[in-house]
């Protein structure tokens, strides 16, 4: 087992903020003022990575308008707004987070996560879903028509769905559809492996007829810029590695060496990538001597004769995207007390079975999460200690997005330089008004 994994050197986040993006973000308020329920998808490996803040913003300032969060009303004194009704006689106003594909997550950690957001943020309802799993699917349809019937006088129910790109959300509306509507019902959104596929809101889509529901596909939207610092660099790799955002403005070793890293953090005894080694291999942090002996194992060589690192590297981001995931998702709770003997003068990072209880181990849940146990009480480690674990997580991450947004981290140079230039015309445009103004005076 490795009992050193060093975190890898990334390279700065690009930034991918499409114009239909842009659109549908000015458009986001008057679509939610017609909106009863906002479905938010996020992924489940990233269930904190996949937060868009901007949306984030705009879905807590549509509650606060409907009365439904008293802290973000521009009046204290005044107190909590009225309910809108946004028609048809509904004054529904929920908001369900979705972390979609489930099954790629250990099963252990879901609940302490659920307890651990539900203390957190007790106006979300946290569910997790998987698109190609019936039961999954089925709980939500459920949900969904509880909370309709929870406004009988209302004719009908619209449900928004929002998140980033390539969580699967037309996927998600697709499989909503086939399970409440009766009989069979054709395809009625297109979806891709590819981020960005989705650019524009769709047609209204029925997704129940008893009681009426209705949904809007809308297009995925990124943030217009990742941030600055070894954090965000962090966060734009793990959207690269989901195909959250466009996979060729990285270079492909960046995202092998950070996927490594991840890995060996989620199992540090068996990680997922030794089903796919030459056998008896060792884990390794040495992303160089794992594609090596990765490009060995599946005869990927050049003219010449070498190994074709960049090819492996290649089939193993792909390999991850389709079974790797699944099977990191199989990684036990409990990981043992076997720690490397560390032997006199050999290098940290070895492997070996023997015990050393003093040595203080890393794990992690998802590629979000991340805590440090020590190897004498990891067998031992309880829900309650993971949820706590998790908390803290989710703690520091909101308080570091709080912090950048405070100093400006999540503007780039470029839109403060087009901000500054927009306000210079602005300030232009009043002067002529003004002087036009005291002419014609």
């Amino acid at each position: 087992m490795l009992s050193f994994i060093p975190f890898p050197v990334l390279p700065a986040p690009p930034s991918w903020f499409p114009g239909h993006m842009n659109r549908f973000t000015k458009q986001l308020p008057a679509l939610l003022s017609r909106t009863d329920v906002v479905l938010e998808l996020r992924d489940a490996r990233l269930p904190l990575t996949s937060i868009n803040h901007n949306l984030e913003r705009a879905i807590r300032k549509w509650r606060a308008e409907r009365g439904r969060d008293a802290y973000m009303t521009t009046s204290a004194s005044a107190g909590p707004t009225s309910p809108t009704i946004p028609g048809y006689g509904s004054t529904i106003c929920e908001r369900i987070v979705i972390l979609n594909k489930h099954d790629l997550v250990s099963e252990w950690g879901v609940e302490p996560f659920r307890k651990a957001m539900a203390a957190r943020f007790p106006d979300q309802i946290v569910h997790f879903a998987s698109c190609n799993k019936p039961r999954d699917i089925k709980t939500l349809s459920e949900l969904l028509v509880n909370i309709a019937k929870t406004s009988p006088h209302a004719t009908e129910m619209n449900v928004l769905v929002v998140g980033m790109p390539n969580v699967g959300k037309s996927t998600l509306l697709n499989s909503l559809r086939s399970f409440g509507i009766i009989g069979r019902t054709a395809k009625a959104l297109q979806t891709s492996a590819q981020p960005g596929h989705t650019r524009t809101l769709s047609t209204r889509l029925k997704i129940s007829e008893n009681p009426l529901i209705y949904s809007y596909d809308s297009p995925g939207v990124m943030l217009p810029f990742l941030g600055k610092g070894e954090l965000s660099a962090e966060r734009g790799v793990k959207l690269a590695l989901i195909a959250g955002i466009k996979e060729s403005l990285y270079d492909v070793e960046a995202l092998v060496n950070y996927l490594l890293y991840r890995l060996n953090i989620l199992d540090p005894v068996s990680p997922a990538y030794l089903n796919i080694l030459p056998e008896g291999s060792e884990p390794t942090a040495d992303v160089y001597v794992f594609l090596e002996q990765l490009a060995a194992r599946l005869g990927m060589r050049v003219r010449g004769g070498d190994v074709d690192t960049a090819r492996a590297a290649k089939w193993f981001v792909e390999w991850w995207r389709r079974e790797g995931s699944l099977i990191s998702a199989s990684a036990p709770r409990s990981i043992g007390r076997r720690v490397p003997r560390l032997s006199q003068g050999a290098p940290l990072g070895g492997s070996d079975d023997a015990t050393h209880p003093s040595v203080p181990i890393r794990r992690g849940w998802g590629f979000d999460f991340e805590w440090t146990v020590d190897a004498a009480s990891s067998d031992s480690e309880g829900k309650e200690n993971v949820e706590e674990k998790m908390g803290a997580c989710i703690d520091a991450y909101m308080r570091m997005a709080e912090v950048q947004e405070e100093l400006g981290g999540d503007v780039s140079q470029t839109q403060e330089k087009k901000r500054a230039w927009e306000e210079k015309l602005a300030k232009r445009a009043a002067k002529s008004r003004a002087r036009v103004s005291r002419k014609s005076g």
